[in-house]
């Protein structure tokens, strides 16, 4: 199906948009070696590293080949559009209707230019957005607490060490209570990463930095990961929770592990195990990396479940389909029964497609109220 997939995606860009050009053959047959070549991004991927989430390439090279496989997706869609459109004019018209060169030129260059929109808005360094929650239950000696969120780093060699250290400083620069990161810290093993990951060491809050695992995590040796996160300064919640205390007031952090878990051999999310022992009047932050299972979160008396993993759809209109993959759920705040779920789109990006349109990258800084 895949072989399929790209074969459209390829005969379409290649002999539908690049050989009706006015360009020599050999100029053709360059391009369209370099459209083969970058089509196949996730098979150089396991090459290099064993792992289609983790290319083991320069920098250089990984931004280089996001933009391309960026230009390919648009320049399909672009194409298929011109050639629908040519189709029904030339049905109304009922006489043959020809795609000019200047208009394969303009949706080549928009092609391309989105494309680089697109990776440079995901190599940022996101702002900090700021989000007021209200939360029933909590006390008021807790009202104005600021929680900072992470989520989905995936810190590869594309977000590697100088992007974990300014997404670090601008972290702490936020002066929050707490940090908590919902899941997806990494692309490749300890070994790989050690490097590039190591200015988490960094973060900083009175509080404390908690976390709960993502599904990224069970790829690479879950057990290696969570000792080295750990030793990091992240305190990994694994179907457990922490208290927060402020005088005689009570705030419950809980956090589950990742529902990919079971196909890794590895310990299920068990919301119940991770409330064993919570005091029942305290209010409770679920961290959950995936937000599919929010209801069942509401339901068990969450008050606020933090999630990631949608990287919020990363493309505007792309986002309603990984909607459907998720419950529903893919960017932002939603009011499910008496619980608040919110999404974060992400603060780093998967390597693999790192490209963002009208979705951006954020660090979220919540400030909780008392009803």
């Amino acid at each position: 199906m895949r072989i399929i997939v790209f074969g459209l995606l390829l005969s379409i860009v290649i002999l539908n948009w690049l050989w009706p050009l006015p360009l020599p053959v050999s100029v053709k047959f360059l391009v369209s070696i370099f459209v083969i070549i970058a089509s196949q991004y996730q098979f150089w991927s396991r090459l290099s590293s064993g792992s289609v989430f983790a290319p083991e390439f320069p920098r250089p090279l990984i931004i280089l080949f996001n933009w391309a496989v960026g230009t390919i997706l648009f320049l399909t869609l672009f194409q298929l559009a011109l050639d629908l459109g040519t189709l029904v004019v030339a049905l109304i018209a009922w006489q043959p209707v020809f795609i000019g060169t200047s208009a394969r030129v303009a949706v080549g260059a928009l092609a391309g230019l989105l494309a680089a929109v697109g990776v440079a808005n995901a190599l940022r360094v996101p702002h900090v957005r700021d989000v007021t929650v209200t939360i029933r239950g909590l006390s008021p000696l807790f009202d104005g607490y600021r929680l900072l969120q992470l989520s989905d780093l995936h810190i590869t060699r594309l977000f590697s060490a100088n992007w974990t250290s300014r997404v670090v400083a601008r972290a702490n620069a936020a002066s929050a209570d707490l940090m908590v990161v919902t899941g997806d810290f990494i692309d490749g093993s300890v070994d790989m990463r050690r490097s590039d990951i190591a200015p988490l060491a960094g973060l900083r809050a009175p509080d404390g930095v908690l976390a709960a695992p993502g599904n990224h995590e069970y790829f690479f040796d879950y057990a290696a990961w969570i000792r080295h996160l750990s030793g990091l300064g992240v305190d990994m919640l694994e179907n457990q929770h922490r208290i927060i205390t402020r005088g005689t007031a009570r705030l419950v952090i809980a956090g589950v592990t990742d529902c990919s878990a079971r196909q890794h051999g590895q310990v299920e999310p068990d919301l119940d195990t991770a409330l064993v022992g919570a005091p029942p009047d305290a209010p409770v932050v679920l961290l959950d990396h995936q937000p599919g299972d929010a209801p069942a979160a509401a339901a068990r008396g969450v008050a606020l479940q933090l999630s990631g993993h949608t990287h919020g759809g990363m493309i505007r209109g792309l986002d309603r389909l990984v909607a459907r993959g998720n419950n529903g759920f893919v960017s932002g705040r939603y009011q499910v029964g008496s619980m608040t779920l919110y999404v974060s789109n992400g603060t780093g990006l998967w390597p693999g497609f790192a490209l963002r349109l009208g979705v951006p990258a954020e660090i979220t800084r919540f400030h909780l109220r008392a009803e």
